[in-house]
Formats: structure tokens, C-alpha cells, sequence
């Protein structure tokens, strides 16, 4: 690890804040090289929907921890957490700064700080998931409620496949899942960029993004993934945008109706992101609207520039 400037830069914040626009400038200013923590970007083929950056638009920056899983792999945070900092230390090693991005709080967190995640057991999470396929997640909510209320109020009771991996560990482990995300004790010395913005203007970008994406063929890439498994990944094939987009496919809804559930979808997304991030105060957060943005996320990096 380079010992003259910091090394491990974080930027979150919610989706449509402007993280990828600014991570850009970041790089290029101060040599760094960006590892993702969007867990959907982890998957091969999955362009319009997470809106990622073209190879040719990302300015010879090296990124990481993109396209790096099978439409039918499930995303598990604790191999990412493996992989993500095998990538940052691999950067430091190259004498380069290590910038982290993405909106994905657990598994920002994987990575930013001291976690060990529990084993899984195949059995108890599909007897979970079974349950939750016949009886519906409002049940597994209601349930995980009773044993772990913390653990229940970030998960969405429409979310059977985290309410059954929060169950499977409070059966595993008899401890809360919530109980599993100790104390903000950094793995290596850390700084935190937040970028958030009101919600009028956030609204706003999550709609203008979610024409784009129409525009650009989200139904034909979503009809395009079919033939790559899309539809057999359980995780990839829930991803915002893809799920709307398949339904597209199957003439279970139109376009137009997709396309409001899309951002209806990203707009509930933006929030949990924020409330989530919003925890962690090691977090210095600046509005993207700032005209003087770079120098204010310089500044607060302490880092000098390239």
C-alpha cells in the first residue's frame, strides 16, 4: 500500500446521484484505479439496465469487479468481499490508489470494514425460499420480524431471496442476521465520499435515466440475456429493469407501464440507499450539484492530484 497518499477512497450514494460521472474525474485526477460495488454490474451482459459506462467512455481507467459473474451465478457478498479486496490490494501493489463505487450499502461494507459473514446451509435457505414461493414474502417478513425486528425493517417483505438469507442465518447461527454487522471498525484506513441530492432533482434523473434506457433497448438486451440464462439466474433476473423488461417480453405489460414501474422501482431503491449510507457518519456528503464538485470531493479525500 502506497504510504505517501491514502489509498482506499469510497464513493456512494443513492443511484442517478451522479457517482459514476464524478468517479471519472476522481480517477483521472489522482491515478486511480475503480473497483464496482453495484452488485448487478457484477453480471456479464446486464449493459442498458445498470446503466454502465462503455469501455471506450471510461478514459483508459482500469475498473474492477464488472462482468465478472454468469446471468445464472447468484451474488454472494462474501465471495465479492474476497474478490474486491484481492482487487484493491492488487492496486496497491501497483503503487495506485484504490477507488470503491458503487450503491450497494452491504456490500460497500464487505469491504470497507471488519465483517466475517456466515456459512450457508442449501437446505434451511430453500426450505426458507419454498415457503416464500407458496406462502408469499409477507409471511417471511412477518416471521423475520419476530426473531430479528432490525433485520426485518431494511429488508422489503417483496424480497424472498435476502428475508430467506436472513432467516437461514438466525436458524444457523441463533443470533439475529442483524447481529451479524458488527461495530464501523475499518479493514484498512478509509475515506468516505457521499454524493445525494433533493428528491425533486433525484426524481427528476431517475426519470430522464429510465427514458434513456428504454431508448437505447433495454427490451431487446433483456430478450437478447433469455438465450444467456437470464431467466434461470434468481438474482440477476430480479435486477431492476430486467424484471420489468422480461415482462415486456412475455406481453404481460407494455412498454409505457414497464417503464413507470422502472423508475417507480429506482426512485424506492434511492431511498433505501440513502437511509442506509445515512447511518454511517464516517460519511462526508456533498450535494452533485455543486459546480465546484471534484475540488470539494478532492478536498475532502485529501488526496493530491496526479
Amino acid at each position: 500500500m502506497p504510504s505517501d497518499r491514502a489509498s482506499f477512497i469510497v464513493l456512494v450514494g443513492p443511484t442517478a446521484a451522479g457517482k459514476t460521472g464524478l468517479a471519472l474525474d476522481l480517477a483521472e485526477r489522482i491515478g486511480a484505479e475503480i473497483v464496482n460495488a453495484d452488485s448487478m454490474a457484477l453480471y456479464r451482459g446486464m449493459e442498458i439496465g445498470t446503466a454502465r459506462t462503455p469501455v471506450p467512455l471510461r478514459r483508459g481507467i482500469p475498473h474492477h469487479q464488472i462482468d465478472v459473474l454468469a446471468l445464472t451465478e447468484e451474488a454472494s457478498v462474501a465471495a465479492y468481499q474476497r474478490r474486491a479486496r484481492a482487487d484493491i490490494e492488487a492496486i496497491w501493489a501497483r503503487d495506485r490508489t484504490a477507488l470503491l463505487v458503487g450503491g450497494s450499502g452491504l456490500y460497500v461494507r464487505a469491504v470497507v470494514d471488519l465483517i466475517e459473514f456466515p456459512a450457508t446451509d442449501g437446505a434451511i435457505r430453500a426450505k426458507w425460499e419454498t415457503l416464500g414461493a407458496e406462502l408469499g414474502g409477507p409471511r417471511l417478513h412477518a416471521e423475520l420480524a419476530r426473531l430479528d425486528p432490525v433485520a426485518a425493517a431494511s429488508i422489503l417483505p417483496g424480497n424472498v431471496r435476502r428475508l430467506a438469507r436472513a432467516l437461514e442465518v438466525v436458524e444457523l447461527t441463533g443470533q439475529p442476521f442483524s447481529a451479524r454487522l458488527p461495530e464501523r471498525t475499518p479493514w484498512r484506513p478509509v475515506g468516505i465520499v457521499g454524493l445525494d441530492l433533493d428528491d425533486a432533482t433525484l426524481d427528476r434523473r431517475i426519470a430522464g435515466r429510465t427514458r434513456w434506457m428504454m431508448r437505447r433497448g433495454l427490451i431487446d438486451e433483456a430478450r437478447a440475456l433469455v438465450g444467456a440464462g437470464l431467466r434461470d439466474g434468481r438474482t440477476a433476473r430480479q435486477a431492476i429493469g430486467y424484471k420489468e423488461a422480461l415482462d415486456v417480453v412475455d406481453d404481460l405489460t407494455t412498454p409505457d407501464e414497464a417503464a413507470e414501474r422502472i423508475a417507480l422501482r429506482t426512485r424506492q431503491l434511492s431511498r433505501r440507499q440513502r437511509r442506509w449510507f445515512r447511518r454511517d457518519p464516517r460519511i462526508v456528503w456533498l450535494d452533485s450539484s455543486e459546480p465546484d464538485l471534484l475540488e470539494r470531493a478532492l478536498a475532502c479525500t485529501r488526496i493530491p492530484t496526479a
